[in-house]
């Protein structure tokens, strides 16, 4: 029951900066949907700090893993508007802007990933 509650409170957590980050007009004036890679990279980067230094403290199974990165990156993160994002853009004819922005995103999570897992060592 308490990991259920850590799950819970991270994920609340996280989806109110997501709703948050949707919020800022500037983040809102391209044709991308850059609050939703913004949102994206930011969890990849958090979960890839967090990660690496519960490998590095061996303590995979502890409640910052369930809290954080559970919780607060999975209510952050959001491959399901990702999705729609870009089948929206296919059924409008902007293939080039999908593409791009998949690959962007993508690319710009493996990135964050990768950095915050460095930064943890």
């Amino acid at each position: 029951m308490k990991n259920l509650i850590l799950v819970f409170i991270g994920g609340g957590f996280g989806s109110i900066l997501r709703f948050l980050l949707n919020s800022i007009p500037i983040l809102n004036i391209h044709k991308y949907p850059i609050t939703t890679s913004f949102s994206n990279i930011i969890g990849c980067l958090i979960l890839g700090l967090l990660m690496g230094h519960l490998v590095k403290s061996n303590q995979i199974e502890s409640t910052s893993s369930i809290l954080i990165g559970t919780g607060f990156c999975g209510g952050l993160t959001t491959f399901s508007t990702f999705t729609y994002e870009n089948i929206e853009m296919l059924k409008n004819g902007s293939f080039i802007e999908s593409i791009s922005y998949t690959t962007l995103t993508i690319v710009l999570c493996f990135i964050s990933m990768y950095l915050g897992l460095q930064l943890a060592k």
